[in-house]
């Protein structure tokens, strides 16, 4: 907002300064615009008088004085400019610029720190991707709640969105699902039964096999084919998958099933087109995938020697499909365990024709539960780890997501147990949310006492807090584009805190509905646009905002 008008004023005067000759073209696009490094060093700060001076072989300071002469021409914006150091400039904003904020923010409403920044850019986001061979686990509750919210941040800036779901429907897994159930289902029966080593241990497991015995008796006791329990499996695992993501607020556009690469003949398409070009071979029984003719330190197989194929070949075959569907961005949450086959998968994408930088992966660290610092594993009765339904019934949805989202993709997650569910102002999303209730509870007040914002009266919006606040507010919209752009909704989680971090500062040093009806109502237009900041900013991360806490 307010760093987007400085910056047209700077490249306007840059403009005029090519066409004056005091300056070549050469420094175009290169200077910025920053938040100063210290306080007390104005609002904003520039480099524009070293980079310029930097390409014309000028003194910067020098530069500097006759930049500052000029933008201080600027008094609708500017108050004051400062050189500093060896040719910064200092930037202090007309405190009006800021009052002025309030009408434009309470006016935008549901538009504050939306944009159209993406173009209508067609994105698909793909994530959770979880096998159908068990519950929801912590881990891929951290990718659900990561894809979630980038997906929401992309559509917030105007990007064509579609969410997907990889839906691994075929390979061994499923097979061994499929053992393990029948297993189950006999041992029920009281006949003998062989569970896979590596079975899938959990009760819910006994739970399908318990609805197989009720829909069949023992009907299917000396069936050998594996194919009707693992469908049975499959389909109980699924819904059990799609009632937790619903529960998390979650929806998709498209599930894509991985069998239909085998039925529709795109595995094999692939490996023609792969080997036509020279980058298949066979050696060992086994099919290689030409890995080191993209800079790879060792070639990768794709098809076993037992002719079963690699989750590299599958993995290449579907991200030709996407790109068959004419998508301008392709985003894959993965997590941190794919770190290895994430290259060989481009480099498939590469060898089919398409462009890997149209491919932005990001793949998040996994999930520690603690409890006041100390290691929890959660019993669970489904599985043989910590389900997302056992974790959103301890601490509920909206910490699920919050807490989710405070770190990194790439950073280790430390999930505190006690802390989220702490009715206190440690707990950062009761924090956030409350000062979101306080805003509304605040109003609420006010109207029984029939005071009432009034934009008009902005002007009295004069003490150190007040143009805190202001400041915070300007830079929400750059905080969403940022967290959009670098898929990174932690941007969103520190912005809201800072935000209601200043917020419960003020109202602990200032009365808002006070004894001069201009201040309160001055006031209350203040709060009405915190208000607008803090309902989108936790709405557009799919965070709820409650009017009473």
């Amino acid at each position: 907002m307010i760093r987007g008008r400085l910056k047209a004023a700077l490249d306007a005067l840059f403009a005029q300064g090519v066409e004056e000759e005091v300056w070549t073209s050469a420094a175009a696009g290169r200077y910025a615009v920053e938040l100063p490094k210290h306080e007390g060093m104005g609002d904003f700060a520039t480099n524009f008088a070293l980079v310029v001076a930097g390409a014309e072989k000028k003194k910067p300071r020098d530069l500097a004085a006759l930049v500052v002469e000029r933008l201080l021409g600027e008094r609708e914006l500017i108050a004051r400019c400062e050189v500093a150091g060896p040719g910064f400039i200092n930037i202090t904003i007309n405190p009006e610029v800021w009052r002025g904020l309030v009408p434009a923010i309470v006016t935008a409403g549901s538009a504050f720190g939306r944009s159209q920044v993406g173009g209508g850019r067609k994105v698909m986001v793909e994530f959770v991707s979880a096998n159908p061979t068990g519950p929801l686990s912590v881990g891929h509750g951290r990718q659900a709640i990561l894809g979630d919210s980038i997906a929401r941040l992309l559509e917030a800036t105007g990007h064509n969105v579609f969410r997907e779901y990889y839906f691994n429907d075929a390979g061994r897994q499923m097979r061994v699902l499929g053992e393990s159930t029948r297993a189950r289902y006999l041992e029920l029966l009281g006949q003998p039964a062989q569970f896979p080593e590596d079975g899938y241990q959990g009760e819910y497991i006994v739970d399908i096999a318990r609805e197989i015995v009720a829909e069949h008796g023992d009907g299917l006791k000396d069936h050998q084919d594996v194919e009707p329990f693992k469908a049975k499996a499959q389909d109980y695992i699924f819904k059990d998958i799609s009632a937790t993501l619903a529960r998390l607020g979650i929806v998709f556009d498209n599930y894509f099933n991985e069998h239909s690469l085998y039925e529709d003949g795109h595995i094999d398409d692939v490996v023609a087109i792969l080997r036509d070009k020279g980058y298949v071979y066979e050696k060992d029984n086994a099919v290689w995938f030409k890995t080191t003719a993209f800079g790879h330190e060792q070639d990768r197989v794709i098809i076993k020697s037992s002719g079963e194929p690699t989750y590299r070949l599958p993995d290449i075959a579907y991200h030709r499909e996407k790109f068959r569907r004419d998508f301008d961005w392709l985003i894959d949450i993965f997590g941190s365990d794919h770190i290895a086959t994430v290259p060989d998968v481009l480099a498939g994408v590469k060898a089919l024709g398409y462009d890997p930088d149209k491919v932005t992966v990001v793949l998040h660290q996994f999930v520690t539960l603690t409890r006041d610092g100390k290691t929890v594993k959660m019993s669970t009765r489904k599985a043989n780890f910590v389900t997302v339904d056992e974790l959103v019934d301890e601490v509920g949805v909206d910490a699920v997501r919050f807490f989710f989202m405070m770190r990194k993709a790439d950073s280790q997650m430390e999930f505190d147990l006690a802390l989220a569910t702490r009715e206190s102002q440690d707990n950062p999303v009761y924090y956030v949310q409350y000062a979101y209730a306080r805003l509304c509870s605040i109003l609420r007040q006010a109207a029984e006492k029939g005071a009432r914002a009034d934009l008009g009266h902005c002007a009295l919006l004069t003490e150190p807090e007040e143009l805190g606040l202001l400041k915070t507010l300007s830079t929400f919209p750059a905080a969403v584009e940022s967290a959009a752009l670098e898929l990174a909704p932690h941007k969103i989680i520190f912005a809201l805190m800072e935000l209601a971090g200043q917020w419960h500062s003020y109202y602990n040093k200032h009365k808002v509905v006070g004894d001069d009806p201009a201040l309160t109502a001055a006031r209350l237009s203040l709060i009405e646009a915190l208000k607008v900041a803090l309902y989108n900013g936790l709405t557009m991360v799919g965070l709820s905002a409650p009017e009473r806490m």
